[in-house]
């Protein structure tokens, strides 16, 4: 597998050369700074490449190309949003990137409510907690009927957690859920979130896949005449937030577009943590069913609690055996050897990394540090899922 590291550009605090140092040898990244759906032209790919390229490394993988509202609403200037974005993948091709990434969740994109949840073994990790994302959804957001999308049970406990809460705590929640994390398309006010989640209303989970549907029925083409590899990201976390369609979060999902639009190029990004915060999705199972249209691996792990919260476990913990998904992932790059294909060695990252030893220290003398990006904590999951690797391919029969 293709050892790779995400990089979100030259204001990145993690550097290219800490790159190098982790053993990385290729780039995921994207032209971060151009995300209201304008074109990315040939010139803008360009540079970010000599960048890559002049410190050694390769741009294995872009992650990711937005894809506005408008288009997976399919109104207003949805037209000229997918122009756009076709253009963007014609720059990308002809620069020869070989994987583009994307994803189709609406409104919000990979939400946590804990950014620095304290781990039991020291250092801190991303958190998704469901009560607490329903206080702030009934409770602070007042979304109307809100309460109608969740149980009794999380309904009372949502209730005493927003009583609980004091100003600081909302606003800390808030700007956990809202404000933007490091990848995403969009960051809100309150009043901003409220008004792009009315553009939804109505929308269910039919006629969201259905965009989707014809969304890739346009762009896949052109990306296998590119000589492009789609890999649509799953949603995270793979169920509905703010009563919103989520239609690429099961095994059936996956299934579903990848056999509306039955080409090489419409393959997904195998996030094994996304998809792992469903009890129901069998990571190494998937692997072997969509080998062939796997075309790029987010290799994390989570731990699940039974009111639907998670947290960011250590790469070798957590709900995935990520030594049978790292077997399944090999056997599927022979496969492709054996058969021909050029795609062989498919790129992975290690994905949301604990914040550990001296990135403490940076995160409470105010630097930036983004959040699941951290240096020390991704070389750590990289080490670990390296290794793993290394012993899988050399004990696994030829």
């Amino acid at each position: 597998m293709e050892q790779c590291w995400r990089w979100f550009g030259p204001n990145d605090p993690v550097t290219l050369d800490h790159v190098k140092q982790a053993g990385a040898t290729g780039i995921v990244t994207a032209l971060h700074h151009i995300y209201d759906g304008r074109a990315w032209t040939s010139e803008d790919v360009a540079e970010r490449k000599a960048i890559i390229e002049k410190a050694g490394l390769r741009w294995s993988v872009c992650e990711s190309i937005p894809v506005p509202s408008e288009i997976k609403l399919r109104s207003g200037a949805f037209r000229e949003k997918i122009d756009n974005w076709k253009k963007s993948l014609e720059s990308l091709g002809k620069a020869g990137i070989p994987v583009v990434c994307y994803n189709f969740m609406p409104v919000v994109d990979w939400t946590r409510t804990d950014l620095m949840f304290r781990r039991p073994t020291g250092g801190y990790a991303l958190r998704f907690d469901m009560p607490d994302f329903v206080a702030y959804d009934v409770h602070v957001l007042k979304r109307p009927n809100a309460s109608a999308s969740y149980s009794d049970a999380l309904n009372v406990e949502a209730e005493r957690r927003a009583k609980a809460m004091d100003d600081a705590a909302v606003r800390r929640l808030e700007t956990n859920i809202i404000a933007g994390l490091p990848g995403g398309e969009d960051s809100y006010t309150r009043e901003g979130i409220a008004r792009q989640i009315a553009r939804f209303d109505g929308l269910g989970d039919a006629e969201m896949r259905e965009h989707l549907i014809e969304f890739v029925r346009e762009v896949a083409p052109l990306a296998e005449e590119l000589g492009v590899r789609l890999g649509i990201h799953a949603d995270d976390p793979p169920f509905s937030l703010f009563g919103l369609p989520r239609v690429v979060s099961t095994a059936e999902d996956t299934r579903t577009l990848l056999s509306a639009v039955d080409i090489t190029a419409n393959g997904l990004t195998l996030c094994a943590g996304s998809y792992g915060a469903r009890a129901d999705n069998d990571l190494p199972a998937m692997a072997e069913e969509f080998g062939p249209r796997v075309h790029f691996v987010h290799l994390r792990n989570v731990t699940r609690e039974a009111d639907g919260s998670f947290f960011e476990d250590d790469h070798l913990a957590g709900g995935t055996d990520m030594v049978k998904l790292i077997g399944a992932l090999i056997r599927e790059e022979r496969r492709r050897a054996a058969e021909g294909r050029t795609d062989t060695a498919i790129p992975m990252r290690p994905d949301h990394g604990h914040l550990l030893v001296d990135d403490i220290d940076k995160v409470e003398a105010g630097l930036k540090v983004n959040p699941g990006y951290s240096c020390i904590g991704r070389l750590k999951g990289l080490a670990e899922l390296r290794g793993v690797m290394a012993a899988v391919d050399q004990l696994m029969p030829a």
